[in-house]
């Protein structure tokens, strides 16, 4: 699987933070039961890797990403974990030059002109555009497909039900990144059949564009 195909799963890739691994099993199928199967889990809590691991052995019909990669290690731990796709909210030089080796899909992250400039540069041709909300949102990010229209992006970071469709619809948009399906409280109060609802309606998202 390419980084292009990751990004096709699903107009909204969630962006999900697990504070406990046990509950990893459980919000990967309410998501799948709600017709989202892909997840990018950040490496944001100590339970990251124990959950990326449970989901990608117990759960193998979602493909299971590490987001927050920052360094070399955090990207070998997440593929030893059972990560099928990485993603980064910047692009360091040694990231680009590590992710030649890397056996799975890199999702680097860029938010201005020069930076995706870089990255495509580097070889990469799918882009995360994050912050998305502060550097200049869906419009900042449609100006780009003019001078840059080989990239494609998943745009994060302020994404909600009241503006993704404002990036779907842009030419150089696959998908969004978003953590609204997955809030934390639903989590901690294990409500997974609301979970499935906000996965339901993120999945119907691309045909309202």
């Amino acid at each position: 699987m390419n980084t292009r195909e990751v990004m096709g799963i699903s107009p909204v890739i969630p962006v999900v933070v697990v504070d406990d691994a046990s509950d990893a099993v459980p919000l990967a199928r309410a998501l799948h039961e709600g017709g989202v199967d892909v997840i990018e889990l950040t490496l944001r809590s100590e339970a990251a890797l124990a959950a990326i691991e449970a989901i990608a052995t117990e759960v193998p019909e979602i493909v299971i990403g590490a987001g927050t990669v920052l360094t070399r290690r955090d990207a070998e731990k997440s593929i030893d974990a059972g990560a099928r796709f990485l993603v980064s909210p910047g692009a360091p030089t040694d990231l680009l030059d590590a992710a030649h080796g890397w056996s799975i899909p890199w999702l680097p992250g860029v938010s201005t002109a020069t930076e995706a400039m870089n990255v495509s540069n580097a070889g990469h041709t799918e882009l995360k555009f994050f912050p998305a909300s502060t550097s200049g949102g869906a419009a900042a990010l449609g100006a780009l497909s003019g001078p840059l229209p080989h990239l494609t992006f998943c745009p994060t970071g302020g994404i909600s039900t009241g503006n993704a469709t404002d990036y779907l619809r842009l030419p150089n948009v696959a998908c969004v990144g978003g953590s609204w399906l997955t809030p934390r409280n639903l989590l901690q109060a294990k409500e997974w059949a609301a979970v499935s609802e906000l996965a339901r309606a993120a999945a119907g998202l691309r045909s309202s564009v």
